[in-house]
């Protein structure tokens, strides 16, 4: 006889009460791993604590982040990321993630005058903005593994141009769905390139 054919007068059967208890606790168990390895290595929801990238992200908007297509390609431009402070915003006391769109990558030149963001000395589509920048920029050249980010509300946005480059290590991931609020549920694109 297996154990699994056990009589109920069998002394050594556990109460069924217990066998619950201890099959909940399992499923609790491997629930919380797989919800830790989701977030840790997959993607992981956030939400939009500022203005500064107004008008496509507005305040309280929910967001998942995708971990995993960074694995496998390198961000590009006219995405938005969601980045670990870098050592100069931790100098300044930033701990918490910051979210911006990328618009300068590893060895291009950025400058921003007149209202408008060159890169390699070619203007650059932003149909996102809020309104174009009203401050003069560069020219920079951005290092080898970082990237230049800004936020579409170019004049309330506290971003590269204030505080230098993200390193690629500290890009957490790119916004790639808005699940909330209902009425703007909807992907993330990347729309610009130099003209």
């Amino acid at each position: 006889m297996t154990k699994l054919d056990q009589r109920p007068n069998d002394k050594s059967a556990k109460p069924t009460n217990e066998n619950s208890a201890v099959e909940w606790g399992k499923t609790i168990g491997v629930s919380l791993l797989l919800a830790f390895g989701i977030r840790t290595f997959v993607a992981e929801a956030r939400y939009i604590p500022s203005e500064s990238m107004l008008p496509t992200l507005e305040v309280n908007d929910r967001l998942i982040i995708d971990k995993v297509t960074y694995d496998f390609r390198t961000p590009e431009r006219g995405e938005i990321v969601v980045f670990q402070p870098t050592v100069a915003l931790k100098e300044q006391g930033f701990r918490d993630a910051f979210i911006k769109r990328i618009v300068g990558l590893p060895g291009e030149q950025v400058q921003v005058k007149k209202g408008i963001v060159f890169i390699n000395g070619k203007p650059l589509a932003e149909p996102y903005l809020a309104a174009p920048p009203d401050y003069e920029y560069g020219p920079v050249v951005v290092p080898a593994d970082h990237y230049l980010v800004l936020g579409d509300n170019r004049n309330h946005s506290f971003d590269s141009h204030f505080w230098g480059f993200v390193p690629r290590k500290n890009i957490i991931g790119r916004a790639a769905v808005r699940f909330w609020p209902p009425h703007r549920i909807g992907g993330i694109g990347s729309p610009s390139q130099p003209q």
